[in-house]
């Protein structure tokens, strides 16, 4: 029996600690084959996060194709109209009988190509915003998903 000074307590000391090679055999290939199975995993959800985030890249290329198609059509029709105005304006002012009256010709074309680039421009500016939404919704999908797996580990 051992007295540890100070302490009334009595510690008795059956047997001494010993070190048995294989119970550490044991433990070192238990932490191993845990380590094994923790890595198979992690590279397992990296893989399958690439190809999620492979096919959101996809989904966003295609949609942003498609709204360069609209954008692009959007735009050769506003140019289309504008050239059939100003022939038009061109035609009228040609006709033009006084100088009164073409410079009533002149400003009327004025305001209307100004309403009209306005209309245009708040076209545009619709097919641009919901053309950057579209674009952005399959990665901002993508990382939301990440976000919330992330949460719940």
């Amino acid at each position: 029996m051992a007295k540890i000074t100070g302490k009334t307590e009595a510690i008795e000391n059956e047997e001494s600690a010993t070190f048995e090679p294989s119970k550490a055999t044991e433990h070192v290939r238990a932490a191993a084959e845990q380590g094994v199975e923790q890595a198979k995993e992690a590279f397992s959800k990296l893989q399958s996060d690439a190809e999620t985030t492979q096919q959101a890249f996809e989904s966003t290329f295609e949609v942003a194709k498609t709204n360069r198609n609209e954008v692009s059509l959007k735009t050769i029709a506003a140019l289309r109209a504008n050239a059939e105005a100003g022939f038009k304006h061109l035609e009228a002012l040609v006709a033009a009988k006084s100088p009164s009256e073409f410079f009533e010709l002149q400003a009327a074309s004025m305001n209307n190509q100004i309403d009209a680039s306005i209309e245009q421009a708040k076209t545009l500016q619709a097919v641009m915003v919901r053309a950057g939404e579209d674009v952005s919704k399959p990665i901002k999908d993508v990382f939301e998903k990440v976000l919330q797996d992330f949460r719940a580990a």
